[in-house]
C-alpha cells in the first residue's frame, strides 16, 4: 500500500505545483548541485525516529524523508541522496539556522516562538498533546499533583515551562530521552513530562519495560508537528516543495499507512486531515493561519 502511495499521478501533481516558482538561487539549487540533501532527524523518539538492532536510523519520519528525497530526485532529474544529522530538541533549530542541515523532520511542535526562528512549513504532518507519564504508585493523578515533585523533561521542550514549572514541579531536564527513561525507572523522577504520543508508543511496543506506568494527567495542548527549512527558504522552492509533499502525503493516505506500518495507534487527527485535504480545506494550503 505504501509503495502504491509513493508512485503515480500524486507525485507528478506535487512537482507541477512548484514548477511555476521563480528560478532564483536558493538552498534547493545547492542541494541539486551537491546531489545531497542534509536532513536533521531524531534517533530518540521511537517509532518516529530511532535506531534498529543494526544501528540504522529508521522510523516513520525516516520513511517520510526517504519519500521526499525521491521526489527531489524526480524534480532534479538526477539522484539526490540523504545525509542524516541526528538532532535533539535542544539543537534541531540551531543546526538548521547554522547551515548544518538544509531542513528537518524531527517531532517538533509548531509553536509561535519557533516560527520566529525557522521556516515551519504548512500543513503539519502529525499532532500530539502533552501529558505526564508516571507509575501508578507515584501519587500523580492530575496536573495539580505535580506541585513540589521532581519531574523529568527534555531540554528545549516548551512544555517544561508551560506545564511543568507553572504547575509547581521541580523540572529536571535531560538532553537525551535515554537519560530520562533511566531516571524515571530508577525513581529519581516521579513522572516524565513529554509528548503523549511517545508514551502511547512505549506502552504498545515495550509493555514489559513499562508495566505499571500510565499517562497520569489529562492530555492538553494538542499541537501539530511541523517540518522546517530555514526562514528564507519557507516561501521559496524548497519550502513549497516540502509543503506540497506533506499535502500529498495527507491526501493519498501515505501518513496513515506509515502509522500502521510502525505500529502506532491510529489517530483521529490524521484521518481528519486526510478528509480536509481531499476537500480542499485551507488548513491544507502552504500558508499558516491562526489556529492551525
Amino acid at each position: 500500500m505504501i509503495r502504491k502511495l509513493m508512485t503515480g499521478g500524486a507525485v507528478a501533481t506535487v512537482f507541477l505545483g512548484v514548477t511555476g516558482l521563480p528560478a532564483l538561487a536558493d538552498t534547493l539549487d545547492d542541494i541539486v548541485a551537491r546531489g545531497k540533501v542534509v536532513v536533521g532527524v531524531k534517533a530518540d523518539f521511537p517509532p518516529w525516529g530511532m535506531r534498529d538492532a543494526a544501528g540504522r536510523l529508521v522510523g516513520m519520519e525516516h520513511d517520510m524523508i526517504a519519500d521526499f528525497a525521491r521526489r527531489l530526485s524526480m524534480a532534479a532529474g538526477k539522484p539526490i541522496a540523504v545525509e542524516k544529522v541526528v538532532v535533539v530538541a535542544s539543537n534541531r533549530m540551531q543546526f538548521l539556522v547554522q547551515g548544518k542541515t538544509d531542513m528537518f523532520i524531527a517531532t517538533m511542535s509548531n509553536k509561535p516562538e519557533r516560527r520566529k526562528i525557522v521556516g515551519i512549513v504548512q500543513p503539519g504532518y502529525y499532532s500530539s498533546g502533552v501529558a505526564v507519564f508516571a507509575h501508578k504508585r507515584s501519587g500523580i493523578d492530575g496536573w495539580a499533583s505535580l506541585k513540589g515533585r521532581n519531574i523529568c523533561g527534555i531540554q528545549g521542550a516548551w512544555y517544561n515551562r508551560d506545564h511543568g514549572l507553572k504547575n509547581g514541579a521541580e523540572v529536571i531536564a535531560f538532553k537525551r530521552v535515554a537519560e530520562v527513561e533511566k531516571a524515571l525507572l530508577d525513581g529519581r523522577c516521579a513522572g516524565w513530562l513529554y509528548s503523549d504520543s511517545a508514551f502511547i508508543a512505549r506502552k504498545v511496543n515495550s509493555p514489559k519495560k513499562w508495566t505499571g506506568f500510565e499517562i497520569a494527567t489529562p492530555i492538553v495542548d494538542n499541537v501539530p508537528w511541523g517540518a522546517a527549512v530555514r526562514k528564507e527558504d519557507r516561501d521559496g522552492r524548497l519550502g513549497r516543495m516540502l509543503s506540497a509533499a506533506i499535502v500529498d502525503w495527507h491526501r493519498s493516505g501515505f501518513l496513515i499507512a506509515l502509522e500502521r506500518k510502525w505500529g502506532i495507534p491510529a489517530t483521529r487527527w490524521l484521518v481528519d486531515m486526510r478528509r480536509r485535504c481531499l476537500a480542499g480545506d485551507k488548513v491544507c494550503d502552504d500558508v499558516y493561519d491562526p489556529g492551525e
